[in-house]
């Protein structure tokens, strides 16, 4: 199978339950849901019910009908953001984004006329909360931030700018791509408005999957139109939930898969799956510097960070050294800007891009010594040419 250490951009293998759960829907139920009255179609239904439940659980909300689905977090935040943003209105973020969140802002700001106030922060991916509330204008109307950059894997003080949001009702969303099923999430604790997650990454759940946590009163407009299987002789989108923002055939052997990934996490205990995680990334910051000439960005302190660590080594080419790391050690990692060329701006790597790595739960330490022996390989052979 070789050593999989992209665990940032798809959790892989998938857990056994996942496999077997997507397999028997298709196999053995295969109806759409919210479509007919008949028994397989209100399994289901009760499917991704369930999964909406699991989803409330894992995250402390307590409404499943706003647990909304969409076909990965990119349009849960396109969502989220079309759907609040409107002419002239003025956002806040980090200096961090994934471009699921800045292309999208960028669009609108071309668009819309909107205006974006970045928020400074260190080298390292801090960012001081107490910086926010002098960005803040008459006319903001969102504050959105990753929960943890995908490229240094800084986790962002959500709480505290949650409660900033709070104090000056301005929703906030939270993008936890990096982070649902590899941190711990309290949507009510942490002060979350809109909570946009992935199911393919660390819930552990099959690509295609994804969807936002609404604990919010205001208005979103939706994103789509189209049929939901009910009210179907209203000419106009429903306003109620889901159905406001769930419109097409769903992804439902998707959902039944996620909701298989969330009952291992369960089963295996979050707490665990972090512990885990967290010994192999403090592992590997320290094998990481045996490496001569390598340099490693953002902290080194897997307290500070999610399951993601970049890298370059002095005088090598990235895209060479994970091309030969494939081909010759069957090991696979990130290689590039990872969508993310603000974050690449904070460290100075927008032209070079960097090696990433992302750990998941079926990673083991053994892994990162076989990535240390190739990377020193690697880097003999080069130097000796």
């Amino acid at each position: 199978m070789g050593i999989y250490l992209d665990n940032a951009a798809t959790s892989f293998p998938k857990p056994e339950n996942v496999l077997r759960a997507v397999y028997d829907f298709i196999k053995d139920e295969g109806a759409t849901a919210g479509r007919g009255a008949y028994e397989k179609a209100l399994n289901s239904d009760r499917c991704i019910y369930e999964t909406r439940k699991l989803i409330c659980n894992l995250f402390n909300h307590k409404n499943p009908s706003s647990v909304i689905f969409t076909s990965n977090v990119t349009e849960a935040l396109n969502t989220a953001i079309r759907g609040i943003l409107k002419e002239n209105d003025h956002v806040i973020t980090s200096s961090l984004e994934h471009n699921a969140v800045w292309r999208s802002l960028k669009t609108l700001e071309r668009d819309k006329n909107i205006s974006i106030s970045t928020i400074p922060c260190t080298k390292e991916g801090y960012t001081c909360p107490s910086k926010i509330e002098k960005y803040i204008k008459e006319n903001t109307s969102l504050i959105v931030f990753t929960h943890a950059s995908n490229v240094l894997g800084t986790i962002q003080p959500i709480k505290e700018i949650g409660a900033i949001a709070r104090k000056y009702k301005i929703p906030f969303l939270v993008d936890a791509a990096q982070t649902a099923g590899a941190y711990p999430i309290d949507i009510q604790n942490d002060n979350i408005d809109i909570l946009a997650f992935t199911g393919h990454k660390s819930l552990l759940g099959p690509m295609g999957t994804g969807g936002f946590i609404i604990n919010w009163d205001g208005n979103i407009k939706p994103l789509k139109a189209g049929g939901t299987g009910g009210d179907s002789s209203f000419e106009y989108q429903p306003d109620y939930l889901p159905n406001k923002f769930e419109t097409g055939t769903p992804n439902v052997p998707g959902i039944v898969g996620l909701g298989e990934g969330i009952k291992f996490i369960n089963k295996v205990g979050i707490e665990n799956i972090i512990k885990k995680e967290k010994e192999i990334i403090d592992y590997a910051l320290k094998k990481l510097e045996e490496v001569d000439d390598i340099v490693i960005y953002g902290p080194k302190n897997s307290e500070k960070i999610a399951n993601v660590i970049s890298f370059n080594i002095d005088g090598l080419v990235s895209e060479e050294i994970a091309y030969e790391l494939d081909q010759e050690y069957n090991i696979m990692i990130r290689v590039g800007l990872h969508c993310a060329p603000t974050a690449h701006r904070v460290i100075g790597t927008e032209k070079i891009g960097t090696l990433r790595i992302g750990i998941g739960y079926f990673n083991e330490k053994s892994h990162i010594d076989m990535l240390v022996g190739a990377l020193k390989d690697i880097a003999k052979k080069v130097r000796a040419y």
